[in-house]
């Protein structure tokens, strides 16, 4: 395998029906951007795609409520949802949508593959609809509780308490979400995803995704390279999936979404493919688009179909189905690789995931969150108040990696103030500013003591440590070691003194401050996944020119919308990321090169931000 991986990080795609919640960014969000930094730092090349996802049902019902086309909703919050993520410093390649002629172009030929390949066929099922108006009900718009194991609260297409998959008539006491009416049941015909016909093949896949050995390179659907154990709560979920799988419907009665390419369901204007279906063929129609937009429109395929590439999938936790099952089923169909075998699709062979990343679930001072109820902060009403690092860095302290987590406003401010900015912004801020008074620049090592030989050596170190964390996704672990490389500076500076050896000892107190430096240095790089806005603003700190680590922001893409004759312009997110500087090494600092006093890293909170935030949460103040 080459030296350099093609590695895809595919990021789940945000509904766009609103601004993002801090819940929704702590599972698709900097998780995926903290793996994507450090493996372009690693000199990996990293495709790190996503988009809005819009269409489906819900838009449709929010539209008529706003008074608006799913179209106009569609593109509202396409562009807010992008701001939200640049304002977030996440890194993508392309961020797009799924609306565009693209989008429906890559999905209609993975539909057309399947069904050419017996993997997907027509069946007549019943079909929820609004007795008040005759409107079809998502699966999602229907509640009721559980046959299975009771829960009340389950939804028309899984329940949540026990992971099994649904259909809306199999409730008992179903009722519809947006008006509680009981839904009508009527006979639909619809095309089924015969998911029973890669259960042996998923299977066998699944199996190899238990162990932190080294496994063979070659696997089904290719994507041979790094293999590594999956999180034990996304194999289990998705092994227990295998057990029972059902054909699962990639058709619905509405309007809104990419049509039916079949002669005589194309022209149906009451016939689309659901959206889950065309959602998750985002990852590739995104990763073309991108291709396309360099004017290399083939090298999507270095991430696809290259033995040697590797995807990761970054979401929550109820998405998993889509990415473990769904999702490996398209693919597998589409390439002939199912109980029924068949002909490569036109885009040839596509590679299966080889990791789903998935996160639990956030929390807000003891309560889901809820839009309606207030139970909420967005992203922008966050970022309006808070740096975005500081809430990156939450996030990965304490966000929920591998379990339900609480966000609380004391645990954000304590973090804050004792972390980012007691350790790490006061290890900056009195390195550089000791050397810049008293020196003015870097000043050379001189005499090496023990002591610094060894705080040197630990901070080289580290890199191998936070590395093998990140590499495998380990978030919590790699922050916790970075930051004690942190604390471990902190203690040599406050035991060397150099604020007493200017007038006794000035070359000691030079060398003492040039190792503090170095610390420094290392220390940034080691952050910079996680805290790229300030690790930027360091590299500057020490001198540094050129960019360290690169920033999105937002461009502009060009196609058809929503199956519109005329291509228009949208919203898109992307970056210059290949001129980065930022390297996964520790890179020895420059004797000489000027400083200047620095400016604080991050502003400290006090109890004020608390009760402010809690009135708010409560309703006593916008």
């Amino acid at each position: 395998m080459s030296s350099k991986r093609h590695i895809l990080t595919a990021v789940a795609w945000p509904y766009a029906n609103g601004p993002r919640h801090i819940g929704h960014v702590s599972g698709f969000g900097v998780p995926s951007d903290v793996f994507s930094r450090f493996q372009r730092m690693s000199g990996n090349h990293v495709l790190m795609v996503s988009g809005t996802d819009e269409h489906g049902t819900p838009i449709q019902v929010l539209a008529d409520q706003e008074g608006v086309t799913p179209r106009e909703l569609a593109d509202r919050y396409n562009k807010v949802i992008a701001e939200d993520l640049v304002g977030l410093g996440l890194s993508y390649d392309l961020f797009t949508r799924t609306t565009t002629g693209n989008h429906y172009a890559v999905v209609q030929q993975l539909f057309t593959a399947l069904y050419e390949n017996g993997y997907v066929f027509t069946h007549t099922t019943k079909g929820a609809v609004s007795p008040s108006n005759g409107r079809t009900l998502p699966d999602r718009y229907i509640e009721g509780t559980c046959p299975i194991c009771g829960y009340d609260g389950a939804r028309g297409d899984q329940c949540d308490n026990c992971g099994n998959q649904l259909d809306p008539i199999d409730l008992l006491g179903p009722r519809s979400r947006v008006n509680g009416e009981t839904p009508e049941f009527i006979d639909t015909e619809h095309f089924m995803l015969d998911l029973p016909a890669f259960a042996d093949v998923m299977t066998e896949w699944l199996k190899g995704k238990g162990s932190d050995e080294a496994a063979p390179e070659a696997s089904v659907g290719g994507g041979g390279g790094r293999r590594v154990g999956w999180r034990p709560n996304v194999l289990k979920f998705s092994m227990n999936l295998l057990e029972d799988l059902q054909p699962r419907a990639v058709t619905r009665d509405l309007n809104w979404g990419v049509p039916i390419p079949l002669e005589g369901w194309d022209e149906d204007p009451n016939k689309r493919l659901y959206v889950w279906f065309d959602a998750v063929i985002g990852y590739l129609s995104a990763s073309i688009e991108w291709a396309r937009r360099t004017g290399e429109p083939e090298s999507w395929r270095l991430w696809w179909q290259s033995e040697e590439a590797e995807s990761f999938y970054f979401m929550g936790k109820d998405n998993i189905v889509f990415h473990s099952v769904i999702w490996p089923a398209i693919l597998l169909g589409a390439s002939g690789e199912g109980d029924r075998g068949g002909e490569l699709g036109p885009l040839g062979a596509l590679n299966v995931p080889s990791e789903v990343v998935s996160s639990e679930f956030l929390t807000m001072e003891g309560q889901k969150f809820s839009s309606s109820r207030r139970v909420v902060i967005y992203v922008r009403d966050f970022l309006e108040r808070y740096s975005a690092d500081a809430l990156r860095y939450y996030i990965m302290a304490a966000g929920p990696e591998t379990q339900d987590t609480d966000f609380t406003w004391s645990e954000f401010v304590r973090r804050n103030n004792d972390e980012l900015v007691a350790a790490w912004g006061n290890l900056v801020n009195r390195s550089i500013s000791m050397a810049a008074k008293n020196i003015g620049h870097v000043p050379g090592p001189g005499v090496l003591t023990e002591e610094d030989e060894q705080v040197m050596a630990a901070s080289r170190a580290a890199f191998d440590t936070v590395g093998a964390r990140l590499e495998n996704s380990q978030f919590k672990a790699a922050l916790q070691e970075a930051m004690r490389t942190v604390a471990e500076a902190n203690k040599y500076i406050s035991e060397q003194a150099p604020w007493a050896l200017k007038k006794t000892d000035p070359e000691r107190m030079a060398t003492v401050l040039h190792v503090a430096l170095q610390l420094v240095k290392d220390a940034n790089t080691l952050l910079t996944p996680f805290l790229p806005e300030s690790a930027n603003k360091v590299h500057a700190m020490l001198g540094g020119q050129g960019q360290w680590s690169g920033m999105p922001y937002l461009a502009t893409g060009h196609d058809t919308i929503g199956g519109s004759g005329e291509p228009v312009d949208y919203t898109v997110i992307t970056g210059d990321y290949a001129e980065d500087l930022a390297r996964w090494t520790s890179v020895p600092i420059t004797p000489g090169t000027p400083l200047e006093r620095p400016q604080p890293l991050f502003a400290k909170l006090d109890q004020s931000v608390v009760d402010e935030e809690l009135a708010r949460l409560r309703g006593e103040i916008d």
